[in-house]
């Protein structure tokens, strides 16, 4: 191995892997938990794929300190993980579950035990349904029931967990679940979903400061955006100006607020008068300082001119001839594209690759080993990428692979793996897969092997 082979990472890189809640807890109605948007979603038939639903997932609530002991094995560095909101507080304000609490309190102490640090992140998706029956995310009072669950929340863990995420995804919570009406809770109304955006990131900005307030030790705080590089499947005028558009609502509507206290201007001539209203000091709110933007990141967007489409005039397309997987194309160069992009319009004191994954179709062979061959494939090359962003200038200070273990897919239910742990639905025997073993390998020696 020679150094032009092996690629060193910064010695106080993190190295992590990543869940959320209704993907592997399981145990939806124990405890005194309160129904989410995603339990009533995936209880309705035709919502999810083949009628699955995360009541049992993998069952993580139950099975935590196996799990711990699986993410030692591993090395893992870091875990991060998902709280859920109705099992803190079924009725999303109000009233506190101590079982709840004593979930996440258990968890946090197991993890600090081995030596793991101890990521949360506050929303994943799982908004209580008594907020969502009176109005949900579109609704400006869920801000303060956000703010308030934070303090609850750091108030019992403020002084053990450090590193924390408000919001995973706002994008997806916003468009998908109220526009898009694939994900919970299954709305489609344009100027509800624009709403949501507004509301979430301006919780984002409350539970900053709550988390500041409550807490009793020093804490890195930070969002998690989902970013797509975007190119267009031309040089037409047409197919640049919808890239730009789908840039613009896909990316910039929510980094721009959080990182430069504005929301574009070109919003005006995609939404018009879709646009919610901005009260004063908003902005200030939303911009309020964070420690380290989350990076999402799975593919890139080919952006193509289509006046029918929904969203900003624009379709994403497939460029034939491309490396695919289950769900998306492979493109490892987009990371390092997307990470100096960043570094260049928004400057962030650091950033953390929060997710970053893909769907596989792997199982076990006939000797009990998955030979995930393209997993690793996947992991390897996106980090390479990391590496080459990090030699560049960009901060970047540590990594989360998605996923700790295969759980549940939202939509897909159970037919899309992105584990470094292989489950079996039926038993729930977890078994690391090759890419996890390869993973923990490059924890090992802060470094990949390129050769």
């Amino acid at each position: 191995m020679t150094e032009k082979t092996f690629l060193h990472f910064p010695g106080n890189f993190v190295w992590g892997a990543a869940t959320a809640a209704y993907q592997v807890e399981g145990a939806w109605n124990e405890d005194g938990k309160g129904p989410s948007i995603w339990d009533t979603f995936c209880h309705q038939p035709g919502n999810i794929a083949r009628d699955e639903t995360g009541d049992v997932a993998i069952d993580h609530y139950h099975r935590w300190e196996g799990d711990i002991g699986i993410m030692a094995d591993l090395d893992l560095r870091a875990y991060r993980f998902s709280i859920s909101w109705p099992r803190i507080m079924p009725q999303g304000t109000g009233a506190v579950n101590p079982a709840g609490l004593d979930f996440y309190d258990r968890l946090v102490d197991g993890l600090l035990k081995h030596g793991i640090e101890p990521c949360a992140t506050l929303y994943h998706w799982d908004l209580p349904q008594a907020l969502q029956d009176r109005g949900g995310w579109p609704n400006r009072d869920t801000v303060h029931h956000f703010a308030e669950y934070a303090r609850v929340v750091a108030g019992r863990l403020g002084d053990r967990v450090t590193t924390w995420v408000t919001h995973n995804e706002p994008f997806v919570i916003a468009l998908a679940g109220y526009y898009f009406g694939n994900f919970a809770p299954g709305v489609k109304d344009l100027g509800a979903a624009l709403k949501a955006v507004h509301h979430l990131l301006l919780s984002h900005g409350y539970a900053v400061e709550a988390l500041r307030d409550t807490a009793r030790c020093k804490l890195q705080i930070g969002i998690t955006l989902d970013f797509h590089p975007i190119h267009s499947a031309s040089d037409t005028e047409q197919d640049r100006q919808a890239a730009t558009r789908f840039d613009t609502a896909r990316n910039r509507l929510f980094a721009d607020p959080v990182c430069l206290g504005k929301y574009p201007e070109e919003l005006d001539a995609i939404y018009g008068s879709l646009l919610p209203r901005v009260e004063p000091e908003d902005l200030k709110r939303i911009a309020t300082p964070i420690d380290f933007l989350g990076v999402n990141y799975y593919t890139r967007a080919v952006i193509q001119h289509d006046p029918e489409a929904p969203f900003a005039k624009a379709r994403r397309i497939l460029p034939e001839g491309n490396d695919y997987s289950q769900m998306w194309e492979t493109y490892p160069a987009g990371i390092h594209e997307l990470l100096t992009r960043l570094w260049a319009d928004y400057h962030p004191a650091k950033i953390l690759i929060t997710e970053n994954g893909d769907a596989v179709p792997d199982g076990l062979d006939i000797d009990g080993r998955v030979r995930d061959v393209r997993r690793i494939r996947y992991l390897r090359d996106h980090l390479a990428q990391i590496h080459r962003a990090i030699v560049d200038g960009v901060p970047v200070g540590g990594y989360f692979a998605w996923s700790l273990m295969d759980n549940f897919e939202w939509a897909y239910g159970y037919g899309m793996r992105f584990g470094i742990v292989y489950v079996d639905y039926e038993s729930l025997k977890r078994t690391v897969k090759d890419s996890g073993r390869w993973y923990a390998q490059v924890i090992r020696d802060n470094g990949l092997d390129m050769a």
